[in-house]
């Protein structure tokens, strides 16, 4: 399955005094429920799956408000595979705006401490899992793996079919997108452009390492990004009541809306980047919109936000059903 994703040109007064052009990749557009990077690293991973002889259902990993298990459990009751969430947390989150529209399309949910959730990655855990639930297939975190990265790198040849850039950014958590992004880079263009990823999470240098790792051994070498580690606003899923009111009045005055966690740092580096001069003058930029604003639900849940500011989610009401097609 083919997408593309239109793109926008975007207005701010900030944009003409510093004599830049920006335009969003409205990736959050692709789907009403998987959209964004969820649904490009998706793709592959379920027509792999469903390749397998003897595979029951699918299994993966994330937060109790997790974008990626949101748009994993649609995906999966949209093609009829059941699906476990692996989630880091207490049972008690289970009936917070997530995870009730994830057990709606029926995915069961695995809660585990945080002690336990740090192993996600380790072979001896991945086993346990495995024998616990046998003939299930493990997606990890995110969705981040070499089956993710042809379709993110699909963004790079619909991009090459809408506009001209020099620079795209893109909101890094798990590091799947941005390395689909490098590799689209290389497979679709005679010249370089930078990629700058901005990392949503503290402490996150060992993302190079992690996106490094997902690369193609063929353009591991290729070396025109970067991982910006010091706009994370505290850490994941954290933001201050200022960084809250300027992603605002940017969705306001573009008519494009952010949510806080993911896209909503990348516009806040764009913006703290434009001021401190790090763009030159007619520098093209692409910010990569990533979806997530499902999440958006859950904040507003825990009074993070107000909901009369954002564009809440919908709930689960009675008879609710979202049918459209993956």
């Amino acid at each position: 399955m083919t997408c593309l994703s239109k793109i926008q040109l975007l207005s701010h007064p900030l944009f003409d005094s510093h004599k830049v052009q920006v335009w969003v990749k409205r990736d959050d557009s692709i789907h009403a429920i998987i959209s964004g990077n969820k649904w490009r690293k998706l793709k592959f991973n379920l027509a792999h799956l469903k390749q397998q002889s003897g595979i029951k259902g699918a299994l993966s990993f994330g937060g109790s408000y997790s974008n990626h298990i949101h748009a994993f459990a649609f995906a999966c009751f949209q093609q009829g595979i059941p699906c476990i969430g692996v989630i880091r947390g207490e049972a008690d989150y289970a009936n917070n705006f997530t995870l009730t529209w994830a057990q709606y399309w029926g995915m069961k949910l695995h809660f585990v401490d945080r002690k336990t959730y740090r192993r996600r990655h380790d072979a001896d855990f991945i086993a346990e899992l495995q024998a616990q639930f046998p003939n299930y297939f493990i997606i990890p975190e995110g969705g981040s793996n070499e089956l993710a990265i042809p379709g993110v790198a699909e963004v790079m040849s619909e991009l090459k079919q809408q506009t001209q850039f020099d620079t795209l950014m893109t909101p890094v958590g798990s590091g799947g997108t941005l390395a689909g992004l490098i590799t689209g880079d290389k497979e679709n263009y005679d010249i370089e452009h930078k990629l700058l990823g901005i990392a949503v999470l503290k402490g996150a240098d060992y993302l190079i390492d992690e996106i490094s790792g997902l690369l193609p051994s063929a353009i591991q070498q290729h070396r025109n990004w970067q991982v910006l580690t010091n706009f994370h606003r505290g850490g994941y899923a954290k933001f201050s009541h200022q960084d809250a009111q300027r992603i605002m009045e940017f969705n306001q005055t573009t008519g494009v809306d952010f949510e806080p966690v993911y896209s909503g740092k990348m516009v806040l580096a764009l913006l703290d980047l434009l001021e401190q001069g790090y763009f030159t003058k007619g520098e093209r930029i692409v910010l990569l919109h990533t979806g997530g604003m499902q999440g958006l639900g859950g904040m507003i849940e825990r009074d993070m936000l107000n909901a009369e500011d954002w564009p809440a989610p919908q709930r689960i009401a009675k008879g609710t059903m979202l049918t459209t097609d993956f």
